[in-house]
């Protein structure tokens, strides 16, 4: 994991905390900004994920026990969200539901967007115009999103791939 050293992964499990593994092959497409004015007819790249069972019966028994699913980095998101929206074209329930999946997503998650499966995030500060910092926005909202990015570089936080993380929870309130 990019964020977590061993140590810090250990503690969590002696936490009780579980953690699971699924595999997306990041494309560049990642990295390309969002250039068109809508950001509705932005072509997303496609990218291969993999959500094993035993992910899937990970984050069931979390929800069913009340747990959130939190996910370390966009392309988690990507994956876990994109596996939901594949299942959700497959099932006939309304309910967000996720079930295994190989294949490849081009999901494209901004403001507005109906969050299934992911309800928190760790990741770094994205550049502008990037998908992954709507990606971001879509799980906090605009102005929250602009007053973490005015904190972080009032504190000189490092952005980018290999720069600090943050913790983002939808439901945090600021003060």
């Amino acid at each position: 994991c990019l964020h977590f050293t061993d140590e810090l992964l250990e503690k969590l499990q002696q936490k009780n905390i579980r953690l699971a593994f699924i595999t997306l092959h990041v494309g560049l497409g990642t990295f390309r900004p969002v250039e068109t004015e809508n950001i509705t007819n932005h072509d997303m790249h496609y990218e291969w994920i993999e959500v094993s069972p035993l992910v899937v019966d990970k984050i069931n028994q979390t929800k069913s026990q009340g747990g959130r699913i939190i996910a370390v980095g966009t392309t988690v998101v990507r994956a876990l969200e994109g596996a939901a929206l594949a299942n959700q074209k497959n099932s006939s329930s309304d309910e967000p539901s996720i079930s295994p999946f190989s294949g490849y997503t081009n999901i494209f998650i901004y403001p507005g967007y109906k969050w299934q499966i992911v309800e928190g995030l760790i990741t770094n500060f994205h550049l502008p115009r990037s998908s992954l910092l709507m990606l971001v926005s879509a799980m906090i909202g605009r102005k929250r999103l602009l007053n973490l990015y005015q904190e972080a570089i009032a504190q000189q936080y490092r952005f980018y791939s290999f720069g600090d993380a943050m913790l983002i929870l939808p439901d945090a309130r600021i003060n």
